[in-house]
């Protein structure tokens, strides 16, 4: 009798044992999970991916991070509320990169993947000479985050790895932007051999100016010819932007017809925000990714279909509204070029008309409409103005 009292006994204490350890794990992970909603909301531009592990005694805390202020929080946090852990997460960039925490894009347009591995889903492009910074390594492919702090990976030949001195100095030298839709850099000036294609946007170091050509160098190295009637001085170019929205209006036109890409941001191929933003990028301003990113920057114009107020230039968002069990869902944008019309890219960048009686009329649209943004001249902490701030820093 008193053995089986015993066990008895035994079991109902490691049962407790059981309820008190998933008590304090839960404990754990609401801390965690209510600073990742704080410090990382938007896992697209940020890394937060942490867990906390119940061992017997303590909590084992995994993971990595990116954003080693928000980690401190949380330590700070189970320390306050005395919940005992071991730190084992890592901070990025990785300590096996060494110094090498930086990367220029070596080719015209680099795909970026969510997975490491070519079968992955194209998340985003960076193009030539874009600056990014490197986070860890994995195997051929290398974690990276452009300037506008998307987050994906890239094989190892798309890019050429930097350190901090590496960057200031291609920072300081002088450079060329690309500005036609499509083209090449040759070896040399008969144009017999190509050495790269090059796409609008693209961004080389320039080591010498002849009549004809900018003679440039690629961020590994490898040199080459550049037609001056098809590029300018990255400096020049800076200068001569003004904000205009008839500029963007024609940088925009000089993209009809370019096929549709899912994950596309430059000439060779784009989805709906990956034309916004090389429009905007294209007139010297950096804006976020994604449209439903996108629709959280710039001013509030429209949001009832009051089409008369808005302005070229302006980016109009379609998708779900919000109802009562469900959030708003943002899947579609282009931008607004005036006589009640918009362009945007959808199955090819083409042109849309919001009226009824225009050959044109896109009806699917119309009705998903959700609202209007204003990006021009507007200042927001998600809008980059290149002739303000670097992308090289």
């Amino acid at each position: 009798m008193e053995i089986r009292f015993g066990y008895i006994l035994l079991v109902l204490m490691l049962c407790l044992g059981c309820e008190t350890e998933t008590v304090s794990e839960n404990t754990a992970q609401k801390h965690i999970a209510a600073l990742q909603e704080e410090v990382a909301p938007d896992k697209r531009v940020a890394v937060f991916q942490i867990e906390a592990h119940k061992s017997a005694r303590t909590h084992i805390l995994k993971g990595e991070t990116d954003q080693p202020k928000g980690l401190q929080r949380l330590l700070d946090s189970l320390t306050f509320n005395s919940i005992s852990f071991i730190d084992s997460i890592t901070v990025l960039p990785t300590a096996e990169l060494g110094n090498k925490m930086h990367a220029i894009i070596n080719i015209s347009v680099a795909n970026l993947r969510s997975k490491p591995k070519h079968s992955a889903e194209l998340a985003t492009q960076a193009t030539l000479g874009t600056p990014v910074k490197v986070l860890k390594k994995e195997g051929g492919w290398y974690y990276i985050q452009t300037p506008d702090k998307y987050l994906a990976w890239v094989d190892a030949g798309g890019i050429v790895l930097f350190t901090e001195q590496d960057i200031k100095n291609w920072e300081s030298a002088d450079k060329i932007i690309y500005t036609e839709t499509y083209g090449h850099a040759y070896l040399g000036p008969d144009k017999e051999q190509i050495i790269s294609d090059l796409v609008a946007g693209n961004l080389l170091e320039v080591l010498k100016y002849s009549d004809k050509f900018f003679i440039v160098r690629f961020p590994d190295g490898r040199q080459g010819y550049v037609d001056r009637t098809d590029s300018e001085k990255y400096e020049d170019w800076l200068v001569g932007l003004n904000n205009n929205p008839d500029v963007l209006v024609s940088t925009s036109k000089r993209f009809m017809g370019v096929p549709y890409l899912w994950g596309g941001t430059s000439t060779k191929g784009m989805d709906c925000s990956g034309f916004t933003k090389t429009i905007y990028f294209l007139n010297g301003i950096i804006i976020p990714r994604d449209a439903s990113q996108q629709v959280h920057t710039g001013k509030a114009i429209d949001d009832t279909g009051n089409f008369e107020a808005l302005e070229p230039g302006d980016l109009l968002f379609f998708g779900k509204k919000a109802t009562d069990a469900t959030k708003e869902k943002v899947v579609h944008v282009g931008m607004w070029i005036g006589n009640n019309e918009f362009i945007h890219a959808s199955d090819m960048v083409r042109v849309s008309s919001v009226d009824k009686a225009s050959k044109n009329y896109d009806e699917h649209n119309v009705n998903r409409y959700l609202r209007t943004k204003r990006i021009l001249k507007e200042q927001d902490k998600d809008l980059i103005d290149l002739r303000q701030v670097s992308i090289f820093k």
